[in-house]
């Protein structure tokens, strides 16, 4: 199942790399787009905790 975070202050490169160096080391398939500031996990709500942690660890706001 698909899950779409919304991220606060998603707006660079920079930003992509940072967050995904963190989601990384969780389990999840991702994706990231800074047109709409989300990410886009696949996986159950375990899944999508783990990656929220992780959004939260890179200095980012789920929204």
């Amino acid at each position: 199942m698909k899950h779409i975070i919304f991220v606060k202050s998603l707006k660079s490169q920079e930003d992509v790399d940072r967050l995904r160096s963190e989601l990384e080391n969780t389990r999840a398939e991702f994706s990231i787009s800074i047109a709409t500031g989300s990410v886009t996990v696949e996986g159950s709500n375990d899944i999508v905790h783990a990656s929220k942690q992780a959004i939260s660890q890179a200095g980012f706001i789920v929204e």
